[in-house]
């Protein structure tokens, strides 16, 4: 299969291009690719921006969910400390009467 003589970042100045306003045809001829091409490239950029953003979405998810789950262990654990600390001060009045 044929390597591309274009990078990542020329077809996305290329694409900008055509959002900047000029025509399909104009690009075509200044770049020398065909249409088509340009056709593909600008689907295959929706379809790339489609799947960063539903990544984005599952990520937002996940770092909501941690988040959650930090909460509940960091009060299940400051609950934990001072049991332990109340632990401590009864044994050590325990001591004092022994």
């Amino acid at each position: 299969m044929r390597r591309s003589k274009f990078s990542e970042s020329q077809r996305l100045a290329i694409l900008a291009e055509q959002d900047g306003g000029k025509s399909v045809e104009e690009i075509c001829r200044k770049h020398q690719v065909s249409p088509a091409t340009l056709y593909k490239w600008k689907q295959a950029l929706a379809i790339q921006q489609d799947e960063t953003k539903s990544r984005l979405h599952e990520l937002e998810q996940e770092n909501k969910r941690l988040k959650k789950m930090f909460a509940e262990l960091s009060i299940d654990h400051e609950i934990l400390q001072e049991g332990y600390d109340l632990l401590k001060k009864w044994q050590a009045q325990d001591e004092k009467k022994s």
